[in-house]
């Protein structure tokens, strides 16, 4: 029999699932609850329990994960009467795995200590495909006795695992992220854009910068979507376009200045408003063809 924590998730979407999949091959008994009933069947077929609620999925579980959108839906799912504060066991662990505001993550902190419900929250990054192999940098803001408790969850869905800090520390770090991502897709966009105008052969080109200071984890990634226009989502302009309003005013809270940043996240709402929102990130490439004079 298991002495594995019981875990229960909510949220499974292009990243939930593959990550509920990865505990449930480590050996956890996952129960899991979302809206879209497909993705219910998928996480049966792969081991684990449906709940038809919120309720029924925490009930009795050690660990909470939620993996949604944005701040409004983990408000959502986690207040209220029919909400996971309200049905969790004292004690019990809530990690959340969405990309939210800062403030949002100190809020659940606190109104989980008032239900006696521990928080932490811990973002991702490394797209479908990082939580598909299980590689994920895993960004973490709370305590550390929970941090510690949670580490072996974490260990089954990702590669880097760090405690950044206090609540709301975790998702400080991912608005950083989510901004080194986005200027990264656009400069690799407008080399690519470049180099094709330029009559280069673009695969080799971008195979030997990779190999130089130029490489990123972002090109090694997004080289076949650049090359294949290939722009299937694997983490949507939708949701960059959030995390780049989740920086641009976190940033300007602080007294930060993003220049670039700034920019950046005009050309992703641009883009998302030209009706490409539901493509991958990588799709920013699109806006650059448009802005050179290509059709596409």
């Amino acid at each position: 029999m298991s002495t594995l924590p019981k875990v229960a998730w909510i949220g499974l979407g292009i990243m939930g699932s593959p990550m509920a999949e990865n505990l449930i091959k480590a050996g956890y008994s996952v129960t899991g609850f979302t809206l879209e009933r497909e993705k219910l069947d998928r996480l049966a077929a792969n081991g684990g329990t449906v709940a038809s609620s919120i309720a029924e999925a925490v009930e009795g579980a050690d660990v909470i994960v939620t993996m949604v959108p944005a701040s409004p839906q983990v408000e959502a799912i986690a207040y209220g009467e029919d909400g996971i504060l309200e049905h969790a066991r004292k004690g019990a662990l809530l990690i959340d795995m969405s990309s939210i505001t800062p403030q949002t993550s100190i809020d659940l902190a606190e109104a989980g200590r008032e239900k006696g419900v521990r928080v932490l929250d811990a973002p991702v990054s490394g797209g479908e495909a990082g939580a598909v192999e299980a590689v994920l940098s895993i960004m973490v803001g709370g305590e550390q006795a929970d941090f510690d408790q949670a580490r072996p969850v974490f260990e089954a869905l990702g590669r880097t695992i760090v405690l950044c800090g206090p609540h709301g520390a975790g998702q400080t770090v991912k608005a950083a992220n989510q901004l080194i991502v986005a200027v990264n897709i656009q400069a690799c966009a407008e080399a690519v854009v470049f180099l094709e105008k330029s009559g280069v052969d673009l695969s080799a080109a971008l195979d030997v910068l990779n190999g130089g200071l130029a490489g990123s984890t972002v090109l090694t990634r997004k080289k076949d979507n650049f090359i294949n226009r290939d722009f299937a989502p694997g983490f949507r302009i939708d949701l960059h376009h959030k995390d780049m309003g989740i920086v641009t005013d976190a940033a300007r809270n602080v007294g930060a200045a993003l220049p670039v940043g700034a920019v950046v996240a005009q050309l992703v709402a641009s883009l998302r408003a030209q009706g490409d929102g539901g493509l991958d990130h990588s799709a920013l490439l699109r806006a650059v063809e448009r802005l050179s004079g290509r059709q596409v």
